[in-house]
C-alpha cells in the first residue's frame, strides 16, 4: 500500500506530519489577515461594572461554567430556545470567556432580564423551589456573605492592561460604583453611575438594602447577560464589513 513508505520511515512520517500541520495552520490563519478585524463592531458593548465584575468572579469561583455555557450557536433550535445567536463582541471583555460546550443546565448568554431578581435569589438558595427537576446544588451561603471587593480598582487596572477599556474615572470610582449599583440612590449619584455603565441594573438584588452581599453581585452579573446589544439594529451581513 502507498502509505507503507511513511509507516516504515520515521523521517518521512515526521515530514508528512509537519507539512499537514503547516497547511492546516495556513488555511486557518491566512484568511484572518484579509479581515479588518475578527470581532464585529456592535453598539452597546461596555466593560462590566465593579459589581457585575465581582459577580462574574463569583460565578467562575463556584464553577458555574462547568454546567452552563454562554454561547448560543447559530442554529434555529438554539435561537428559538435561547434567543439571538451569540456575537464575538459580547465576549470581547471577558477574561476568560465563558462560551463552553457542556450544558447540564441551560445556556445563560441571554438570561439577563428573563427572570426577576427574586426568582434568581430563590433559585440560588433552593434550585428545586422554582425548577423541581433541577440537579443544581444550593448557593444559599451567598446571601450571608458580605461582598469583599476592596481591590476592585486594582482588578480593573489589570484588565485594562489586557485590553478592557476602563477609564481613569471608572477605576477611581470603583468602590463608589459598586456601592451605588447595590444600594441605588442611597449609595450615591445614580445618574453619574449610569453614564459610566449604561443599561446597568440598580438596586438591592437580594432584597436586603442594608448590605451588599455576594448574592447581590452574582445576580447583578446574571441580570446583565445578553442585555447590552439591541438586536433589532444588528444586520448579520454587515457585521464584518
Amino acid at each position: 500500500m502507498k502509505h507503507e513508505i511513511f509507516e516504515k520511515n520515521v523521517i518521512l512520517l515526521a515530514i508528512g506530519i509537519l507539512l499537514t500541520i503547516s497547511i492546516g495552520g495556513l488555511v486557518q490563519i491566512v484568511p484572518l489577515y484579509t479581515m479588518e478585524q475578527t470581532i464585529e463592531k456592535v453598539d452597546g458593548i461596555r466593560p462590566y461594572s465593579p459589581l457585575e465584575l465581582a459577580g462574574r468572579n463569583i460565578y467562575i469561583r463556584e464553577g458555574c461554567y462547568n454546567c452552563h455555557s454562554q454561547m448560543v450557536r447559530p442554529f434555529r433550535d438554539e435561537a428559538e430556545r435561547y434567543g439571538h445567536y451569540s456575537l464575538a463582541a459580547e465576549s470581547m471583555y471577558d477574561h476568560p470567556f465563558q462560551w463552553g460546550s457542556k450544558r447540564t443546565g441551560p445556556d445563560l448568554a441571554r438570561v439577563g432580564g428573563k427572570y426577576s431578581n427574586d426568582w434568581h435569589v430563590a433559585h440560588l438558595i433552593d434550585p428545586r423551589s422554582v425548577v423541581p427537576e433541577s440537579i443544581m446544588p444550593p448557593y444559599a451561603f451567598l446571601a450571608k456573605r458580605e461582598l469583599s471587593f476592596d481591590d476592585a480598582a486594582d482588578h480593573m487596572k489589570t484588565l485594562r492592561i489586557v485590553g478592557v477599556p476602563y477609564s481613569d474615572e471608572q477605576i477611581a470610582t470603583a468602590k463608589e460604583d459598586l456601592r451605588i449599583q447595590g444600594m441605588g440612590e442611597a449609595g450615591g449619584d445614580v445618574e453619574a453611575f449610569l453614564a459610566r455603565y449604561p443599561k446597568a441594573k440598580i438596586g438591592s438584588f437580594d432584597g436586603d438594602a442594608k448590605k451588599t452581599t455576594e448574592m447581590d453581585a452574582l445576580v447583578a452579573y446574571l441580570q446583565m447577560l445578553g442585555t447590552l446589544v439591541d438586536f433589532t439594529n444588528v444586520d448579520p451581513e454587515t457585521l464584518y464589513r
